[in-house]
């Protein structure tokens, strides 16, 4: 299955953002944690071009600590500021302001020193849909400024939202790009919930996360579902099957004459994935890059 998804507001969001460029000072890329690679559209680079830039590894409070620290070191040697942070808890957040200052230090004691008094800095949040830009913004405001949503596309236009920080943040709709070159950073779109998934098959999507839970997380997968054992490796669907099912007769999924519900059982383990409640998973590192 091939997974695309680019609805025509997000090609109004591209342009919109190309034409505010001009007022912002700070461009905040905030990728998931989970997926930082698969999470940060290429676009992104053509769009805000040299403009000063700090890296946010949202829901990292999801995400593997050890991959936190090996996507935090990615970034830094291509030269970004990175803080890895949680907007829904809070975590890290309180160093955004700081980094930021850091960032236009230059800029605001050369308005200094022409007697100049520095404005509120400005800075444009970009990121994919359900990557936790509303949530990261009400969090730096203090309030519920922005519209949030367990779902991609809540947010459909742009706000300017005044923070108590000396910030002035411009909210954007999430913009995914055209087409996927890789499959699989399709499908790690969809696990994390970047995808509506009306346009996916849940079923393959879960495979897809087995797959890798199977590889890297085995005993977190065994113990959540209370699974005796494992095959080795999971290749394909087929392999993934015995194990949904498993998950599926286990979880109570099941459908008329008392068959298992596949699509019940994967919709379980994404939202358990989703949660959390299957610990901290990332489902890439920097090695997947080579």
């Amino acid at each position: 299955m091939t997974i695309q998804w680019f609805p025509g507001h997000m090609t109004r969001a591209k342009r919109q953002i190309q034409e505010k460029l001009k007022l912002i000072d700070v461009v905040f890329e905030l990728l998931d944690a989970r997926i930082p690679e698969s999470s940060r559209n290429p676009m992104i680079d053509e769009i805000v071009g040299a403009k000063p830039r700090l890296v946010l590894l949202n829901k990292a409070d999801l995400a593997d600590a050890e991959a936190n620290a090996r996507w935090s070191e990615h970034y830094r040697a291509q030269g970004h500021s990175v803080l890895a942070i949680d907007s829904n808890t809070g975590t890290g957040v309180k160093e955004i302001a700081p980094r930021v200052q850091a960032l236009l230090q230059e800029k605001i004691d050369r308005q200094i020193a022409k007697g100049m008094k520095p404005r509120p800095s400005r800075a444009l949040i970009v990121g994919i849909p359900n990557v936790g830009k509303s949530t990261l913004i009400n969090k730096l405001a203090g309030r519920a400024a922005a519209a949030t949503g367990d779902r991609p596309g809540v947010t459909k236009g742009q706000q300017w939202i005044r923070t108590g920080g000396g910030l002035e943040l411009l909210d954007t709709p999430g913009i995914l790009w055209p087409k996927f070159e890789d499959p699989e950073v399709g499908f790690r779109l969809a696990a994390t919930g970047a995808i509506k998934e009306e346009v996916l098959m849940i079923d393959e999507v879960a495979c897809f996360v087995l797959r890798h839970l199977a590889a890297y997380y085995s005993d977190t997968l065994k113990e959540r579902y209370g699974l005796a054992s494992l095959p080795e490796a999971i290749p394909d669907i087929a392999a993934a099957v015995p194990v949904l099912e498993e998950i599926g007769r286990r979880r109570g999924c099941l459908g008329s004459g008392g068959h298992i519900d596949y699509e019940k059982a994967a919709g379980v383990l994404l939202r358990d994935l989703r949660s959390g409640k299957l610990g901290r998973i990332t489902l890439e590192t920097p090695v997947d890059l080579a």
